[in-house]
């Protein structure tokens, strides 16, 4: 096994289009990291760079001890799994897996061994006679995944190999590589645009835009602590609530003036707040965090925010409301219930323990997290 250092790492294309621009992260060794972001962030850049498919414009590639900004990809001792499983077509299950082992002049012993253990450990013994074009999605993804690792590499790669699978299957293909990330104990950098994969499976995240890491952080720190407006708004499905508003202060409390409807800050919240006074802000709710009866601290108006209900969309247990007040579209998440497509307008009471307050802009910084 071995950790992953990118230092300063940066890619620029020809047109000076800047990929990945001054990249610093650690990965500890049997780690399980995932960069996330949305397409174009550079999340796959990055990868292929640490692989050595992409050279580094700048920067410094660390496995283990040895930096390998110049070494090939096959003398790194990683093994990669793409998107699109990269199967030899004419080979059997069993001779894709074997292939790299077979370059190396392995004994066929050895070769025989892995390969049947690897494939003991995904389940798919009985598969190996099979050629890609008889082999389901799954089947595919699981032999591209053993494939790496009969190698016993120090790293494995994963360049969002659960994208071309339907969503139950990529649900329990996500299970697989928890369950095998936790038998196997390899450091380990996944790829992915889906959010919710990089939350169920990751040990941390990145989350990226424009080339740069915006948090590193475990998946639930960066849910609940956020520290921009862009992974606030990234992470979480359905995703954070935005209300642009003002701050405003009267009989020494601090309220949030929305429009429509003015919500007063917890005592914690005003004080780190103080300094933003008559300024203009960013309110963040998530929609599990906005509720029809009144819950948490504050019963009485002055958590209050009245929406129109648009449409409602059950899903079982819960159901999403798509509402609006006169100013702002709002996404609340709230338990199954009859009757809610006939009310026009319904009052939500936010659990202000679970607010953010944003600087304005695309990016602007949590301000709850900030120093008072």
């Amino acid at each position: 096994m071995a950790e992953v250092l990118l230092e300063n790492v940066t890619k620029v294309y020809p047109g000076g289009v800047t990929a990945v621009c001054d990249l610093t992260l650690h990965v500890k060794d049997r780690e399980f990291i995932v960069l996330v972001g949305p397409s174009g962030c550079g999340k796959s850049t990055t990868l292929r760079m640490v692989a050595g498919l992409e050279e580094i414009s700048q920067g410094t590639i660390r496995i283990g001890n040895r930096v390998v900004n110049d070494v090939p990809p096959k003398d790194r001792d990683i093994a990669m799994v793409f998107q699109n499983y990269a199967l030899y077509p004419h080979m059997s299950a069993y001779k894709n897996m074997a292939f790299a082992l077979k370059l190396r002049r392995f004994p066929r012993e050895e070769i025989d061994r892995r390969v049947r253990q690897a494939a003991g450990i995904l389940g798919i013994e009985d598969l190996l006679a099979r050629k890609p074009k008889a082999l389901s999605g799954g089947q595919r993804q699981r032999v591209a995944v053993g494939r790496a690792i009969v190698r016993q590499p120090r790293a494995f790669l994963f360049d969002e190999p659960l994208s071309n699978l339907d969503a139950k299957l990529r649900a329990e293909m996500r299970a697989e590589l928890k369950r095998l990330h936790l038998q196997l104990q390899t450091t380990t950098l996944y790829v992915t645009h889906d959010q919710e994969e990089a939350m169920t499976l990751g040990d941390r995240i990145v989350v990226m835009k424009d080339g740069r890491v915006h948090q590193c952080d475990a998946p639930l720190e960066a849910y609940h602590k956020p520290v921009n407006r862009f992974v606030a708004g990234f992470i979480g499905m359905p995703p954070m609530n935005f209300f642009n508003g003002r701050l405003l202060a009267q009989d020494n409390r601090v309220y949030f003036d929305e429009g429509t409807a003015r919500i007063r800050l917890l005592p914690e919240q005003a004080e780190r707040l103080r300094g933003w006074v008559g300024r203009e802000v960013v309110l963040g709710v998530r929609p599990e965090a906005m509720h029809i009866r009144a819950e948490g601290r504050f019963r009485g108006e002055e958590n209050l925010l009245t929406v129109q209900v648009n449409v409602v969309e059950p899903l079982g247990e819960k159901m999403d409301l798509y509402a609006s007040t006169a100013r702002h579209p709002v996404i609340v998440r709230v338990d199954a219930q009859a009757g809610l497509e006939s009310v026009p307008r319904i009052p939500l009471h936010l659990d202000m323990r679970k607010v953010h307050v944003f600087e304005p802009g695309d990016l602007g910084v949590n301000l709850i997290l900030g120093d008072p």
